[in-house]
């Protein structure tokens, strides 16, 4: 049975230390991360990868730990913390078996992460342990319904997926794991993919024989007015859930 481990991480982060490159969440994370009032707060990114939302918490004044298990992502992380003149505290370390005391961390958060647990719950239930009473725990994972869900599953039955193993969830399945938690449901929210997957698969291709294409490619009609409408008319509704590419779901626990 395939699975995500550590050496695919790892040949992850070797292969992509030019981490500006590697496609960021656009603000996503950050955006919800700002609601929960960061300044001056304790915040935990799990699964940190390069910490690019998580120096953006910092820049709002948290006092920001990552943690990882993978030594290549925390080298790349620091390298980034380094270049941008930001202080990140670096933390080699197991997401089940997180080094923290129960209700200490204000803000936990990862995205990336959860979809690569056959069980999630012993991941979400670490989290949930060491959220501070009125803290906040956020988790971003990719979205059933789209495009990236049927790539990615054909890639994984060749053995061609760079992660080994993932799965999706939808916004119903997101909600439930968090309440399963016992945190509260705060809220949820949900980002489509841009620039688009047919964009980004052509890219990555094209680059491993050494041509390399803009990140953000300038629109081609009729996608972009298309792609425009859509966002336009869906925002804000339950419906945009199973259009979204990522979804999100933020928990809270009881002061």
């Amino acid at each position: 049975m395939s699975e995500s481990t550590r050496g695919h991480w790892d040949r992850f982060w070797r292969e992509h230390d030019a981490i500006d490159q590697v496609y960021s969440n656009e603000d996503r994370i950050v955006n919800e991360l700002r609601k929960m009032s960061p300044k001056g707060k304790i915040a935990l990114e799990v699964g940190a990868g390069s910490g690019r939302d998580s120096l953006e918490l910092v820049r709002m004044g948290a006092r920001v730990i990552v943690l990882d298990y993978s030594r290549p992502a925390l080298v790349t992380a620091r390298r980034l913390a380094e270049r941008l003149d930001l202080e990140l505290l670096v933390v080699c370390g197991d997401a089940l078996s997180l080094p923290f005391r129960n209700d200490s961390i204000d803000i936990v958060f990862h995205q990336g992460l959860l979809e690569h647990f056959r069980d999630p719950m012993p991941l979400l239930s670490e989290n949930a342990r060491v959220v501070a009473k009125g803290g906040h725990l956020l988790v971003d994972v990719p979205q059933t319904i789209h495009p990236y869900t049927l790539l990615k599953h054909v890639l994984m039955a060749i053995g061609k997926w760079f992660a080994g193993w993932e799965t999706e969830f939808t916004i119903g399945e997101l909600e439930g794991l968090i309440r399963r938690t016992g945190l509260g449901l705060a809220w949820s929210y949900g980002g489509w993919m841009v620039p688009g997957l047919w964009y980004r698969g052509v890219r990555a291709v094209l680059r491993r024989i050494g041509w390399v294409l803009p990140k953000y490619p300038r629109g081609v009609w009729p996608f972009n007015a298309t792609g425009a409408w859509l966002r336009r008319h869906l925002s804000g509704t339950r419906l945009a859930f199973y259009t979204y590419a990522m979804i999100g779901s933020i928990g809270r626990k009881r002061e």
